[in-house]
């Protein structure tokens, strides 16, 4: 039986992310019956790297691979500007609604789940590889191409441009997911596990990076946030200050005039409040 005409007539090439080859047999059988060019990563952080450096049309990804989830090869790629347009699907086992949903809040496109029908497979791929403009496409030659000058530059031995360009992309995921929710900000241990990292790795990486500590990146980026909403909303203080993350109208009042020179009330008095932009950090 042939699935090609399930597919577009252009061959795709496809990074499969998975760390169980048993359960991959059929999946790259029907992928490669169909046409598309494939190619392997067998654990999250190899599967990132691999995305970067191969530029892939479409990146099939298991979610549960050992001590770092497929969530965390998500967040980087989303994070990276060379692989952010590449259209992420996710494969796994879990029906879990909650488990979909968190996929598809980290940039996923879809789901399949496991086991799955070869049709279908075909199907959701040939959807997505559809979607792509020929914006996104060109987009995908100009980071080959520049993929390989980095490749080939690590080859003459310099891989500290590698290792910094890794570098600059944790601090930028870590940072989106601080922005994401700034009312419920997660702890150092939490966001170094949903980037796949270590906390102590983090910790100087993003410094380095930005110049900040994760702490105080996220309450610059707090009081930044409040300072916009007292200039452009009509939240009261204390919805202001609990949108934001801090536990009392109290707290958030000390902390404001420390940071600005004044209260938020006499902040938002002021005829200034709606011209002075927020400074924020970034990485």
């Amino acid at each position: 039986m042939s699935y090609w005409s399930t597919t577009p007539p252009r061959r795709a090439h496809i990074l499969v992310i998975d760390d169980n080859v048993e359960e991959l047999q059929l999946l790259l059988g029907v992928l490669r019956e169909a046409g598309h060019r494939i190619s392997l990563a067998f654990n999250a952080l190899e599967g990132y790297r691999r995305a970067t450096a191969l530029q892939p049309d479409l990146i099939l990804l298991d979610v549960r691979m050992g001590a770092t989830d497929g969530f965390a090869t998500c967040r980087l790629l989303k994070a990276d500007r060379a692989t952010t347009r590449i259209p992420v699907i996710f494969v796994t086992s879990s029906s879990s609604v909650q488990e979909r949903l968190t996929g598809l809040r980290e940039g996923a496109v879809d789901y399949i789940l496991k086991p799955f029908e070869p049709a279908e497979v075909l199907a959701r791929v040939a959807v997505h590889l559809a979607l792509s403009s020929s914006r996104q496409q060109a987009q995908a030659c100009i980071a080959q191409a520049e993929s390989a000058v980095e490749n080939a530059k690590r080859e003459r031995g310099t891989d500290t441009q590698g290792a910094d360009h890794t570098d600059r992309v944790l601090a930028q995921a870590v940072e989106r997911l601080v922005r994401a929710d700034l009312a419920n900000v997660p702890t150092l241990p939490e966001l170094a596990a949903r980037v796949g990292t270590h906390e102590k790795r983090l910790s100087r990486v993003f410094r380095e990076q930005t110049g900040h500590t994760v702490f105080e990146f996220a309450r610059e980026a707090r009081l930044a946030e409040a300072q916009r909403l007292l200039a452009e909303s009509a939240l009261s203080v204390e919805e202001v200050a609990l949108a934001v993350g801090f536990s009392s109208a109290a707290n958030f009042s000390t902390a404001f005039r420390e940071r600005f020179g004044r209260t938020p009330t006499a902040f938002r008095q002021a005829p200034a409040a709606s011209t002075s932009p927020p400074s924020v950090p970034s990485a």
